[in-house]
């Protein structure tokens, strides 16, 4: 395997990782009481993420334009969406603990307001023993607790629509350039519409309800164990999503494909 790939496959490991703890930063914002606070600490590893995103696309590209093998190009990337599904269930079971030390690092923000003091803080003595005293297992009670009535069975549907097409999205136009290399720069630019399918989902219908129920909990409205549950689902719709653009990808390249030399 190229390094170039491993790359890509380290990557698209963190990506995937923070896009799964992103459900649980709402949790983090009730529990603390600070949720513009948590959302602007979060950024911080959004911004490790985009600038992983940022990388990925062109090391992906250039592995395509230097390996023409057809059977080849499929492997690899269904390995990295396999990668990426493998990436979000460590993700879920690293949200238990993200949440004590994300707590902990939103509390010492709104005391120092300064981000480059928290990461300081982050990786000086007292910061390193508080991660480690900050590990914890996921409990079987999280999940056997939800309540599946109440949950937002549509909105989960809409996140594991929008989880598969981002995450076929993000590769399909690439391959599809390798099958009409002649339009390879056309199918790159179909990228944005196909993901913008996908934003238009998280904007107008999850993002809104989350939102929604998020005020409700503060306003106790709505049971923070219900809460929980609809986060631990949408962490499992995500991972779902992800495995499910393995059915997609191919077909989804074609298409961007023939749209490309149509259009």
């Amino acid at each position: 395997m190229s390094t170039q790939i491993i790359i890509v496959l380290v990557l698209n490991f963190i990506i995937s990782i923070i896009g799964t703890l992103a459900y649980s930063t709402r949790l983090v914002g009730v529990r603390t009481g600070k949720i513009a606070v948590t959302y602007a600490v979060f950024n911080v590893l959004m911004l490790v993420s985009r600038t992983a995103v940022t990388f990925q696309s062109p090391l992906l590209s250039k592995f395509v334009e230097s390996n023409p093998s057809s059977n080849e190009l499929i492997k690899i990337f269904n390995l990295i969406i396999i990668v990426s599904g493998i990436a979000s269930i460590v993700g879920a079971f690293l949200i238990p603990t993200f949440q004590t030390m994300f707590s902990k690092a939103v509390n010492h923000f709104s005391i120092e307001k300064s981000i480059p003091r928290l990461l300081i803080h982050s990786f000086s003595k007292t910061g390193v023993k508080y991660m480690k005293e900050s590990i914890a297992v996921p409990v079987k009670g999280s999940i056997t607790s939800i309540n599946f009535k109440n949950l937002p069975k549509r909105i989960l549907v809409y996140n594991f629509i929008s989880v598969t097409i981002i995450t076929a999205g993000a590769f399909s136009p690439i391959y599809a350039g390798s099958l009409v290399p002649e339009f390879r720069l056309t199918c790159l630019s179909l990228s944005p519409i196909i993901n913008g399918i996908a934003t238009i989902l998280t904007s107008i219908f999850i993002d809104p309800h989350l939102s929604i129920m998020t005020d409700d909990v503060i306003e106790g409205k709505c049971s923070e164990d219900d809460f929980r549950g609809c986060v631990i689902a949408m962490v499992g719709s995500k991972v779902i999503g992800t495995f499910a653009a393995l059915l997609i990808f191919i077909p989804a390249s074609y298409l961007i494909a023939f749209i490309a030399n149509y259009i």
